[in-house]
């Protein structure tokens, strides 16, 4: 159980792992964790892309409503975690601008964390299963991501 109820940081997560029962359980922690106004669920990467086309109307360059947090596995059927980010970062340019995206997987293997760090879009890899820690975490750096991004405040004097 989380500590504290936390503000939803995130409008928009989406769950990838061909895993039925592990999609089901990510879902029901962070809608316990209340992070989320709308939690998606694709069940490979391949299914991914086919809901950010469709849910961005086809508009790939601009990509409105992509989600603020993917939580993506590495090892799938059909397309993988990297087959999605490759082709993620050729159909969406600068949509991930605004988004995290955290590699959640079973794998312990170094060379895949290691191959992780080669993009620039994924901003952690956690192993399985995901926890309430793990989850109080990757809110906690989105968070101080938004704050490094926000503009300087200037205050004016008008005398």
């Amino acid at each position: 159980m989380l500590s504290k109820p936390m503000k939803t940081p995130f409008n928009a997560v989406l769950l990838i792992d061909d895993d039925e029962a592990t999609n089901f359980l990510n879902q029901m922690l962070l809608e316990d964790a209340g992070c989320a106004l709308r939690i998606d669920v694709a069940e490979g990467g391949r299914q991914a892309l086919n809901f950010l086309t469709a849910a961005n109307s086809g508009n790939l360059a601009a990509a409105t409503d992509f989600p603020d947090l993917i939580l993506l596995d590495i090892n799938m059927p059909a397309m993988d975690g990297w087959e999605f980010l490759d082709n993620c970062l050729l159909l969406f340019e600068t949509a991930f601008a605004n988004s995290r995206v955290i590699m959640l997987t079973t794998s312990a293997n170094q060379a895949d964390r290691e191959r992780a760090e080669t993009y620039a879009i994924v901003n952690g890899f956690e192993t399985k299963p995901l926890t309430h820690a793990i989850i109080e975490q990757i809110v906690q750096q989105h968070r101080a991501a938004i704050l490094e991004k926000a503009p300087d405040t200037v205050a004016v004097t008008i005398t």
